[in-house]
């Protein structure tokens, strides 16, 4: 019996896209996926999924391609027809998002309705997933669910709102099969260097082995939902098998401040955070976000899925990665 499951990725390269690949692909699904053409490799976190595609069976086919292309997007999308798509790219850091507005507003949230637009115009039956985060809640008080108000506090923020709602739209207005998946903040060992709990298990392992003195922070009193993206993936998959497409929160509902995770962290390596932790005031964002923390009732009782790992044992996680890796 042909397997008729094709997933479309985009930001397959990054954190949560290389966990998906590798989900879909033991569920034996064919999968591509949307890489960003550079003069160095950029694919490190799915390279132990690649195979030559001059082999036999490949179930992974990486194609080059840009979120803020639309022409070459719609092209991409309508020649694969797949069955599910996953929308995962995005200009992802809500500090970088103040110095970059524009472009962050073209890859998240013009990106979205290019896929979107793709589906309706090619009459598809693709099942969309919209990557759409905590911070859309912004300033609004913990715990925040899926009828929380919005209220975004970044660039990064504003431009996923439009693609939540476009989300919205497009399921409303066409009949799409269009989720949105409200994920608060998940990592792993596969996080981008430049986000704080990767640059804190980082620290500790270079710390630890004495190739850093000190690790400039800034805002420890925000407070965060940390989950692990590896089983955040899954909830995604969840979400798209329903029969009436929806949204959900994704989250621990478990909060932790910045000073909790270092805390933690350090402690992994039998150290003392304070010993090595300064502040810089570089790292504040001109809006503040001080409280994330999820109320995921609604995606445990409607999909059976739950977080197992919580910040601490995250933490820890991700330090003993950081570790062996020196």
């Amino acid at each position: 019996m042909p397997n008729n499951k094709v997933a479309f990725i985009t930001g397959i390269t990054g954190q949560d896209g290389s966990y998906l690949a590798e989900l879909l692909l033991e569920k034996n699904y064919e999968v591509h996926g949307l890489i960003r053409r550079a003069s160095t490799f950029n694919t490190q976190r799915i390279d132990h999924l690649f195979r030559d595609p001059h082999e036999s069976n490949v179930k992974l086919h990486l194609h080059y391609g840009d979120m803020s292309d639309g022409a070459g997007l719609t092209n991409l999308i309508t020649s694969i027809r797949p069955t599910e798509i996953y929308n995962l790219a995005a200009q992802s850091h809500v500090k970088v998002s103040f110095s970059m507005p524009h472009y962050t507003a073209s890859v998240d949230g013009i990106g979205a309705v290019t896929i979107l637009e793709a589906i309706r115009n090619s009459n598809l039956k693709s099942r969309y997933y919209q990557a759409s985060t905590s911070e859309l809640y912004g300033s609004t008080p913990p715990p925040q669910n899926e009828f929380s108000k919005f209220h975004p506090r970044s660039p990064y923020a504003a431009a996923k709102l439009y693609a939540y709602w476009v989300t919205v739209n497009y399921r409303e207005a066409y009949g799409i099969h269009a989720t949105n998946g409200i994920l608060f903040n998940h990592e792993s060992p596969r996080r981008g260097e430049t986000f704080v709990t990767r640059k804190i298990s980082r620290a500790v392992a270079a710390i630890a082995n004495k190739k850093q003195e000190k690790l400039y922070l800034g805002n420890m009193d925000a407070i965060r939902d940390w989950g692990y993206a590896k089983e955040y993936v899954e909830g995604m998959w969840l979400m798209l098998q329903q029969d009436t497409p929806d949204d959900y929160v994704a989250a621990t509902g478990v909060g932790a401040t910045i000073r909790d995770f270092c805390d933690a962290a350090f402690s992994r390596a039998n150290l003392n955070w304070e010993d090595y932790v300064e502040f810089d005031p570089q790292y504040l964002r001109p809006t503040e976000v001080n409280a994330l923390i999820g109320d995921p009732s609604k995606a445990k009782q409607a999909l059976g899925w739950e977080a197992k790992t919580h910040w601490k044992e995250l933490a820890e996680i991700m330090v003993d990665a950081d570790l062996k890796q020196f």
